[in-house]
């Protein structure tokens, strides 16, 4: 038995076999293992256009949110702002109401020690009259005699006097 001659009886039953089951693999295997595989092809097709998609959706999502982030940016600056502006109005009209009311009081209590003022002046005008009055009277009294002294004692205590 030499290897490199080949026996035919051997080479016929082993081309017949392998006719055989040539034959009962495509009656029954093959279709089965080609329809698995085209199945599995589809399904990996179906895989990677769905991760395709996925990953476009990612990249939208990514997109708009950066998109949202500068757009919350933007609106937080603008709201910031307002609120800048809105607390300086407020203490702008604060401090406008405060002087107002400040300039209120100042005049009226102007107002209140000019009435005083006058009020004590009044007052003094009226005790001046008074003493003049009862100096007039004691004056009379000591010199009723003479008239000219009189005068005299009178036009002295007024100079002395000033009305104001």
């Amino acid at each position: 038995m030499n290897l490199l001659s080949p026996d035919p009886g051997l080479v016929f039953w082993t081309g017949l076999t392998f006719i055989i089951l040539l034959y009962v693999l495509s009656k029954y295997a093959w279709r089965p293992i080609l329809h698995a595989i085209r199945v599995r092809e589809h399904t990996i097709k179906y895989a990677l256009a769905a991760a395709e998609r996925s990953q476009q959706e990612a990249e939208s999502m990514e997109k708009l949110k950066k998109k949202t982030l500068a757009e919350a940016a933007l609106e937080r600056d603008r709201l910031i702002a307002e609120a800048r502006d809105l607390k300086s109005t407020i203490i702008d009209d604060a401090k406008k109401s405060a002087q107002k009311e400040a300039d209120k009081i100042i005049e009226s209590t102007r107002q209140m020690l000019k009435k005083e003022k006058d009020d004590v002046l009044k007052q003094m005008k009226e005790q001046v009259a008074i003493l003049s009055v009862d100096i007039a009277g004691k004056l009379l009294e000591q010199e009723l005699k003479t008239t000219v002294k009189q005068k005299e004692l009178i036009n002295k205590y007024l100079e002395e006097m000033s009305f104001n």
